[in-house]
């Protein structure tokens, strides 16, 4: 039996246990089930899960890959650079835990954006789940197209499956075990499923430092010794200038995860604010371990892979020579896979790293599947709310819109195919900055103001202009000055959209208390651009 057949073996019993734990949490479900999971979701389920959502393949793979780009000398990341973003993360996720969370359980919501109508207007509450639903979409399919390329090319491809029918299996895999339970079931498979990533990275860790034959301690000097370790970037003109990714980091974790039905949708599933807190709080301590064991991964990988061969080009090119003298690229996200698949790694350290890598896959994907369903289904077409209906007609409505979303899913991993960029870790974020960036303005607005819109279209037209004019000032200012605008962008966006939605507002007063930490961010975002 090849290893091949071997590893496909894995990936189909995992599937398995998938279906088995989805038809267990599914039985008895009703439409809250799949929305909230009837509020009796536990937290610590929810936090330990959520840390396979929030890291998903962009972790497993991007990030190690990028410690050795300070050698290379390539963008976004190098070293240990990538830390000073989680440390933003951590800060955001407190932000999200003592000011988001309360109101979404004070205002008792199944959708995150039912609170733009209660605060605004229909018109606010369905361009937040727009801008939502188009945010996720492309976030959660370019997280999927780059462990589905994985899979393709260093295991699937050798055994003649097109790309397009790897995507499809995937994706049908994805749907069976969502398909019933929602949130119900997605709380407990991804606890599955963090567990086995968090295995994976342990168990790689210690087979590297075996066959280095390094303790800890030594691995980190040599890595310091290395510069694989370096974590401030001072070159403020840098778009990874330490000040633009620590703040960045925030606030990319209060747009994706605090304006984000998925990521909500799971704490709102918690029984009460206190309990959803605490889950929100340890969920932010993990994260910077986690995080930090991915980096050191991604450390050692390197040095086994120089320790087998491999060596730097002169133009920053990474990986082992061909026969003809060339060096085959592996440098970024295809390291770990390359080491992993192509025999440099006995067998039963691939099957983890695959075991790994599809925990990684479904997390990124099921939550949002399901999240977008929920939020199409809430905000769009107002399901719960519908007295016409009954509730297996609601059940059957959810269903079709449920199937029509993975089929978008399918769609937008093509297209990703097709633009086939290698740096996936930055190009999510740089998206997310001008899809999520909108929410940010006009929840930011709604919360620290008391200043009402009325006029149709207002807010259409100011959610819509943000991102042009985010896109346009920052071409302006990469062509003609020496600044890069790196994660920072979302401030930016941001930003500008408050700005509009405060020039069409209405007489109104604003909210003091609230307005000191409007200031506070505007003199942060100040600094980082002096």
């Amino acid at each position: 039996m090849s290893s091949g057949t071997v590893l496909l073996i894995f990936v189909f019993t995992y599937f398995a246990a998938l279906l088995v734990i989805s038809w267990f949490t599914s039985r008895n479900a009703d439409n809250q089930s799949f929305f909230i999971g009837n509020k009796k979701s536990k937290w610590w389920l929810v936090a330990f899960g959520m840390i396979g959502t929030s890291l998903s393949g962009v972790t497993f793979i991007s990030v190690p890959g990028t410690v050795g780009k300070i050698a290379a000398g390539e963008f976004p990341f190098g070293g240990f650079e990538y830390y000073m973003m989680v440390i933003g993360f951590f800060l955001g996720y407190f932000i999200v835990a003592g000011i988001l969370l309360p109101l979404y359980y004070r205002l008792n919501l199944t959708s995150i954006y039912t609170y733009l109508g209660k605060r605004f207007n229909v018109e606010a509450h369905k361009i937040g789940s727009v801008f939502f639903i188009v945010s996720r979409a492309i976030g959660a399919t370019a997280r999927l197209y780059l462990v589905v390329n994985i899979l393709q090319i260093f295991l699937l491809e050798n055994l003649g499956i097109p790309f397009w029918a790897t995507t499809a299996v995937l994706l049908l895999m994805i749907l069976l075990y969502t398909f019933e339970g929602g949130v119900k079931t997605i709380v407990i498979t991804d606890t599955l499923q963090t567990t086995f990533m968090v295995f994976s990275l342990i168990a790689c860790i210690v087979y590297i430092l075996s066959q280095l034959d390094f303790s800890f301690g030594e691995a980190v000097a040599v890595l310091q010794q290395k510069q694989y370790t370096h974590l401030i970037n001072t070159d403020i003109n840098s778009k990874t200038f330490f000040l633009k990714t620590l703040l960045g980091g925030m606030f990319i974790t209060i747009a994706m995860t605090g304006l984000d039905q998925e990521m909500m949708q799971k704490n709102i599933s918690v029984d009460n604010v206190k309990n959803s807190q605490k889950n929100m709080k340890t969920f932010a301590f993990s994260l910077l371990f986690v995080n930090l064991a991915f980096l050191f991964l991604g450390g050692l990988l390197y040095l086994f892979a120089l320790q087998n061969g491999a060596e730097y080009g002169a133009d920053g090119t990474f990986g082992f020579k061909n026969s003809a003298g060339e060096i085959n690229n592996i440098v970024g996200d295809d390291l770990f896979p390359a080491l992993s698949l192509q025999g440099y790694f006995p067998l039963a350290i691939s099957v983890i790293f695959i075991i790994g890598l599809v925990s990684a896959l479904f997390p990124s994907a099921d939550g949002a599947l399901t999240a977008i369903t929920s939020s199409y289904c809430v905000d769009l077409l107002n399901l719960n709310d519908n007295k016409t209906k009954t509730e297996k007609q609601k059940k059957r409505t959810r269903m079709k819109v449920h199937l029509v979303f993975a089929v978008v899913f399918f769609i937008l991993i093509m297209i990703f195919k097709q633009i086939n960029d290698k740096s996936i870790v930055y190009l999510i974020m740089e998206v997310a900055g001008y899809t999520y960036g909108p929410l940010l303005g006009l929840f930011a607005f709604g919360i620290l103001t008391k200043h009402q819109i009325t006029k149709k279209y207002a807010i259409l037209a100011v959610t819509l202009s943000a991102p042009v004019l985010t896109y346009f000032i920052n071409f302006f200012i990469t062509k003609f000055t020496n600044y890069k605008i790196g994660v920072e962008l979302i401030i930016l966006n941001g930003l500008l959209a408050f700005i509009g939605l405060w020039l069409v507002r209405e007489t109104g007063k604003l909210n003091t208390t609230n307005f000191k930490i409007l200031k506070i961010f505007l003199r942060l975002f100040k600094l980082l651009n002096q």
